[in-house]
Formats: structure tokens, sequence, C-alpha cells
């Protein structure tokens, strides 16, 4: 069985690297030739491995790609891609003598072809949302990365409208030139009453859909694009040269206007403005709230093998499995090394809890603390501070201090740096920083209800009676949690955690379990963060 050969072959070539490697490589290799074999579906996660050594994990799904008989697929965004292609590939190929054939792109090379096409998420989702799909059904498809495969998905469906688009509007109707015009002007004042919030957006509920459901009326669309489709990319036209489209009457409008128009009127869509008032500008924004029936019917047209570091605390994977409408399937998740990936965790007792006004007083004074105890230390420090105000506060205060070493949202140019950042701009840029001797974080990455996109989540949740905290907002906390410590466990650093909710709320437990494996510790010590010590 290829199982068989898959495992001798991988395990003689990890023993010829010489080098240590992920305990993990032969078990999942083995999983991932199964699924090749019987074509039944499987979703593992990995563990979230340590930056510097991201992508242990892939020699394991190339073995029994490159050893298959038949043709397969691979979803990987682009710098993943290269990383395949220019590293991890050519070691397996020269080692195996094998000569299946690789591509990129965005189609199926050809009928006869049987090697492996590595392609974008967006492509993946194009072909696959599409109604003129470029890639046959039924080939097996590894999908790495899985843990972004919420966010593929949303940033796929969602539509906007920016000021190009009612530019693009006026040209193709100006007939209706006039009308166009003030429903804008309308729109943007009603948008620009909306109070400002640090998330430079706002729901759009009823009078803004009311503007925009007289704009169709007046431009002759009432009615006549509210019929369900597949998908928003499902009926296609050929663009002009202008951006406007031809799809038959005088009443057309252009693409984006007919993918808009469709996506508002289905049900269980979250509609929103992204704000900016210094230029007085607005772009409207559409998107599904819930993925799982839109997706559910893809994941039947062909094998999968989802492949993430940490999707889900439960080995079953339920909650994901549930919000991407994924069915039954082989579910497998990985330890990590206690050894290896283990950290320190500073868990002080006694600070305010963050919803207080005390909270911030408290945080500041602790974080000085540990930065004045880790300053023997040889390392770069990262500290994790979602609110705006609060952190150009911190980051004014610490400036004053430690001095240029502390820079906001900016990458620090000296090694004994301290970042002070938001949880994006860290998880966008941490592959970029050396793993930091210290992460001192704020708060946990709760999705914040004063957002507005999320408020509209939440009340979606409750509206149909689910429990939108452990079904929303902690899972998507957990997730965030795992993947911002990721660098530390490369060092096995410490990580000092000043949300005392962990210490106090039920879900606590599963926070713990998520940071782990580690060492708690609730005092400090200059010699943890000495670069050369080693946790016992």
């Amino acid at each position: 069985m290829i199982e068989v050969e898959v495992h001798e072959q991988l395990r003689a070539f990890l023993r010829s690297q010489g080098e240590p490697y992920w305990p993990h490589h032969l078990t999942m290799a083995r999983l991932v030739a199964r699924a090749l074999r019987l074509g039944r579906s499987s979703l593992i996660q990995t563990g979230i491995p340590t930056v510097g050594s991201y992508g242990r994990h892939r020699l394991s799904y190339l073995t029994p790609v490159l050893i298959w008989p038949g043709p397969a697929i691979v979803v990987a965004p682009v710098a993943v891609q290269q990383r395949l292609l220019l590293v991890e590939i050519p070691q397996l190929q020269q080692w195996i003598q094998n000569h299946k054939a690789i591509r990129t792109g965005d189609r199926w090379p050809g009928e006869d072809f049987d090697g492996v096409l590595i392609v974008s998420p967006q492509t993946w989702l194009d072909n696959a949302l599409a109604g003129y799909p470029r890639i046959p059904k039924g080939i097996p498809t590894i999908i790495d990365g899985a843990d972004d495969l919420e966010r593929w998905a949303r940033d796929y469906l969602r539509v906007s409208l920016n000021a190009e688009d009612w530019h693009q509007l006026m040209l193709a109707r100006p007939d209706r030139a006039a009308a166009i015009r003030d429903a804008r002007v309308r729109m943007t004042r009603a948008i620009f009453q909306h109070p400002p919030n640090p998330y430079q957006c706002c729901l759009l509920e009823g009078e803004e859909r009311h503007l925009l459901e007289h704009l169709y009326t007046i431009l002759g669309k009432s009615g006549a694009t509210r019929e369900a489709i597949a998908s928003p990319r499902h009926r296609r036209s050929d663009p002009l040269p202008n951006g406007t489209e031809i799809a038959g009457g005088n009443d057309s409008l252009p693409h984006s206007w007919e993918r808009f128009w469709q996506e508002l009127n289905r049900e269980d869509r979250l509609l929103w403005a992204s704000v900016d008032r210094e230029a007085g500008q607005f772009q409207l924004e559409c998107t599904p709230i819930e993925l799982g029936s839109l997706l559910g019917p893809l994941w039947s047209q062909q094998p999968l093998v989802l492949v993430g570091g940490a999707l889900d605390l439960d080995r079953e994977a339920t909650v994901y499995r549930e919000q991407l409408g994924l069915g039954d399937m082989t579910c497998v998740k990985f330890s990590r090394d206690r050894h290896t990936d283990s950290i320190r965790l500073y868990l002080p007792e006694g600070l305010p809890m963050p919803n207080t006004p005390e909270y911030q007083a408290a945080a500041i004074a602790e974080i000085r603390t540990i930065l004045c105890v880790s300053a023997a230390g040889a390392g770069f420090t990262a500290i994790l501070v979602e609110d705006i105000p609060f952190k150009s506060k911190l980051g004014s205060i610490l400036a004053a201090e430690f001095g240029s070493r502390v820079q906001v949202e900016k990458i620090p140019s000296e090694p004994h740096g301290i970042l002070v950042t938001g949880w994006e701009f860290w998880l966008e840029h941490q592959g970029r920083l050396p793993p930091p001797m210290l992460l001192a974080i704020a708060t946990l990455p709760l999705p914040s209800l004063e957002n507005p996109r999320v408020a509209g989540r939440v009340a979606y949740y409750k509206s149909r009676r689910l429990d939108w905290f452990r079904q929303y907002l902690l899972p998507s906390a957990l997730n965030t949690l795992q993947r911002a410590i990721a660098p530390v466990r490369e060092c096995q650093g410490v990580v000092a955690l000043l949300d005392s909710r962990t210490l106090h709320r039920t879900y606590g437990r599963q926070v713990l379990a998520t940071l782990g494996p580690l060492a708690r510790i609730d005092y400090l010590d200059a010699t943890w963060f000495n670069s050369e010590r080693s946790i016992l």
C-alpha cells in the first residue's frame, strides 16, 4: 500500500538529513497517504509550529502527494508556494527519484495531467464558487493553512462599492445621473451621522438600506436581481473598456452593482460602511454572516485534507467544522512537545478586571516592572495592546522611559527593541521579527462588541438563540492567541498575560489549555530572560 512506501521513503529521507525533526512526520504522512488511497477527507491539527521552523509539517503531506500515482492539488498562499517550489519539493523529488510534474496557475493543465497543481486560496475559491470552473472536480486536494480558511472565504465573498463604483454607475446610467448623485449625498450624510469609533466603520441598517433600495428602484432594478443564485460570482459578463458591462436591456448596471444588489437581497448578510472621515469618503461592504450553508456543498466535490496549526481545542474540531459546513471526516490533533514547545507563563494575581477604570494604570505599572526586571536579558520584547487609545498612551509612557527602543506598530531596528502593537499588526509581521524573549499581553483577544462588525455577527447569533460567546468570540480569541504566541515557543520565552479573567472566568481553563505546554509562574525572576536559559 502507498502508506508503507510513504513511511519508508520519508523515514529514510529524514534520517539522511541528520537533524532533529518533527516527531509526528511519519504518522501524518501515513494519514495523508490513507486519505489519498481511500478518497476520505481528513482534518489534521499539527499544533502551532514555531515561526523559525514554520512549515516543518509540509514534508508529511508532500511525500504522499509526490508518490501518489494520480493527480493532486495543493492550496497554499503565495509565500508558502515559493517555499514549496524552491526548497521542499526539489529536495524530496531528488531523494525519491520522482519526476512528477509540478505546475502553478489558475486552471487545470490538461485532461491527461497527472501531476500536482499548486494554486492560491483565491484561485481555488474562485474556481469552486464560480459558474465556469477551470479545475475539474474529484481531484484530491490538500489545503495548507486551514487556520485562515474562514478569513479567505469571507474576503472572497465580500462585495464592496467605493467612490469609483459610484462614478461608473453614473457613466452606465447617464439618464439617472442626478438621482444617483442625490442618493450618494444622502448616503454620505447618513453614514457620517454615525458616531466615530476606533474601527472606522459603522453598521448600515434601516435608513441606509432604504436609500439603497430606493436607488435601485429608480434605476429600474427593483426585483430584477432578487432570485437566488449559486454564488455571488455565478453570472458574469464581459466588461467594457470603461468598466461598465452589458447584461441586456437599457437598465443594465455595472457588474459590481449587480453583485452588490444580489448579495444585499440575500438573507443573513452583514452590511456596513468603512469610513475615512478625513477624506470624507466611505466604502460599502456586504458579506455573509454564516458560511456553513454556503461552503458546505463544496467539500463533497473532492477528497480533502485540511492541514492547520490549531483549528479547535477539540480533537474533532466541532466548532471549526460547523462554522465552515464541513461534514464527517477523519480528525487528528497532534500534541505539542513539552520539551521543545513549552513556555513560561507569568500570570499575576490581583490585577483589576480589564473593564474597570483601575485596569490601565495597574497594567502600565505591571508592564514597566516586567521591562525593568528583564532589562538585563538579551532579546526582543513585544507588548500586545488592542485598545487603540491605551496603545498610544502606553507607547508614549514607555518611550519616555526607554527611549527609541520603543516603537508603536513599527518594526524596531535594534535587537533589544520594544514593540507596542495590536494583534493584527503582530500576526502580520511576526515572521519578519526575531522570536521575542518576552511577549506581554494586556487583554485576551476577544473580539470587541464595540466593533460594529462584531456586534452585527453577535446580533445574528442572538436572533437565533445561539451561544454567541462560545461559538464565535471565544473560538476566535483562542485561535488568535495560539498564533500570536507561536514565536515565543521557538526560544521558550516568557508570556506575561495581564488579563485576570483567565483566573476568574470559567473559560480561563480553556485559555490555559490553549497556551500549553507551559510552566506557570506568578513572580518575576531576571534569570528567566537570559537567552541561554532552558525550561526544566
